[in-house]
């Protein structure tokens, strides 16, 4: 079950950077899609593929407010998308058809953390229908450009904080009992577990999926509800507010942070494989469960644990997804 779940060697650490990973690469005549791309390790990932060649579609719900982030890099343009409105999807992905172009890389990196519970317009959680539910849709929607690129890639961004939760089959969507990082750790594994199924189901047509564990990047906008008190507790930033760049230890620059996605997205080591799970730009070992205690004076896990590969779950998700998007 968990047989390519495993270290390669590839030669990277936790230390490599993103021009460090696509050193020597030409992505000359590539295509790519980065939700939230213009932001934090989103806009990292942007730049670093735009420098190597490729040509990137930046999803955001405001392309004017992303086109200043943006300005300066060559072949990248914002487009309007709105991962909680289905209309807004279904737009992005018609746009993206009707130009022909084909899709040789997604990188589903956009995502919201913690906080208050927020329901969208269809009473889904938010972090649920955001990381997960509106990547899927998107990616089922793109898949036409995924098949035409002849050799694709889907990178979903994930969490060590999938080991907070598996699915609340139940009641994914918290009719009770809401807590901000179960959900987040909810959302989480739905990210690993698609990119697992997705695999399943799309490499015969030569796409392949990944998940990854970007590591701990202070700054990027990801979880606003988290003070700076909380961030000293966590040990993430120093007493002036400063983050504390340890990559060991998970703590990471953003071109750090970012140079997972850019692995996954590019490393030829990775041909032939794909359905796992990424972190320091190696695929992760399996990891025991064990709880995560984010005061601890410890280093907080982030290896894969076994329920966020299990492939009936996975498939399991896949099912539910496709009905949570019937009208």
């Amino acid at each position: 079950m968990h047989e390519k779940q495993h270290p390669i060697g590839s030669g990277f650490t936790a230390a490599s950077t993103t021009d460090e990973v696509l050193k020597g690469l030409d992505l000359s005549g590539k295509n790519v899609i980065v939700t939230g791309g213009h932001v934090g390790l989103g806009l990292e990932t942007t730049r670093a593929l735009s420098e190597a060649g490729a040509s990137v579609t930046v999803g955001s719900r405001d392309p004017d407010r992303a086109a200043p982030a943006l300005s300066g890099l060559e072949r990248v343009q914002p487009a309007q998308l709105d991962l909680l409105e289905t209309a807004s999807i279904d737009a992005f992905t018609a746009r993206y058809l009707s130009s022909g172009r084909p899709l040789h890389i997604l990188i589903n990196n956009a995502g919201i953390m913690a906080g208050p519970l927020v329901r969208d317009a269809r009473g889904y959680e938010a972090q649920f229908a955001t990381n997960h539910l509106g990547h899927f849709q998107l990616t089922l929607g793109l898949l036409p450009a995924l098949r035409a690129a002849h050799g694709a890639r889907v990178v979903n961004v994930t969490s060590g904080g999938h080991r907070l939760s598996d699915i609340r089959w139940d009641d994914p969507h918290f009719t009770t009992g809401y807590d901000g990082m179960l959900a987040y750790g909810q959302s989480k594994t739905a990210n690993v577990l698609f990119a697992v199924e997705l695999d399943r189901r799309w490499a015969a047509d030569g796409i392949r999926g990944y998940a990854l564990h970007p590591g701990v990047v202070v700054g990027t906008n990801l979880g606003p509800s988290i003070d700076k008190a909380a961030l000293r507790a966590m040990g993430l930033i120093d007493e002036s507010g400063r983050p504390i760049i340890d990559p060991d230890r998970e703590r990471k620059t953003p071109r750090q942070g970012a140079s997972t996605s850019v692995f996954a997205a590019t490393s030829p080591l990775l041909a032939g494989i794909g359905g796992v799970y990424l972190k320091d730009n190696d695929i992760s070992p399996l990891g025991a469960p064990r709880p995560i205690d984010f005061g601890a004076e410890e280093d907080v896990p982030s290896d894969v644990v076994p329920h966020a590969l299990d492939p009936e779950s996975a498939q399991r998700l896949w099912t539910l997804s496709e009905q949570l998007l019937k009208p």
